[in-house]
């Protein structure tokens, strides 16, 4: 019997991918590019909390909105549950473990990173701290504590080869998982 709306075969399996790393090392540019030539499907955070109004409050240090995690996390699960999801988000400790398959921090120089930051319009503390959360590692740490070791992964995110590079990567990564689960 045909399944009626269905894109693809229920019992097909899809992989969940986490890309994240401080803002400006090329989360964005990978995802929607990785979308592209895997067909999985790309959910930009900022973009998922500004169009849900998915905020608890205002941080007037940073100028920016507070994301609801909880909230985030609840309008999110159901998608994850199904698979086939590449989240972008600078953050990784909110999300549960169980939905990932593979977690990429992307990494980028810190004289580049300042660099595309300060284009973005980011000043004074904002700015400084995002450029020592990469000189720290901050975001590699905290995917460690929070996914599996094995799951976690470092890539570099300086050129347009860089970007090249990592896209193959994935999408190998992605055949491969495709084949060995299902």
């Amino acid at each position: 019997m045909a399944r009626v709306g269905c894109s693809h075969d229920m019992n097909t399996r899809q992989p969940n991918i986490l890309l994240t790393g401080t803002p400006g090392v090329g989360k964005t540019t990978l995802g929607k590019e990785l979308a592209q030539r895997t067909g999985l499907t790309y959910v930009n955070i900022g973009e998922l909390a500004q169009e849900g109004e998915l905020y608890d409050g205002y941080d007037e240090e940073y100028q920016c909105p507070i994301l609801d995690e909880d909230r985030v996390v609840d309008e999110l699960d159901e998608k994850m549950t199904h698979g086939g999801v590449i989240v972008d988000y600078h953050g990784c400790d909110l999300f549960p473990e169980r939905w990932f398959h593979i977690v990429f921090v992307l990494r980028t120089d810190n004289t580049q990173l300042y660099t595309r930051l300060e284009s973005r319009g980011y000043t004074g503390k904002k700015l400084q701290d995002n450029v020592q959360c990469e000189i720290f590692q901050t975001i590699y740490e905290e995917a460690i504590e929070a996914y599996k070791e094995e799951l976690v992964h470092q890539l570099p995110s300086n050129t347009p080869e860089d970007l090249e590079s990592n896209l193959e990567q994935i999408v190998q990564w992605t055949k491969r998982w495709l084949k060995d689960h299902n």
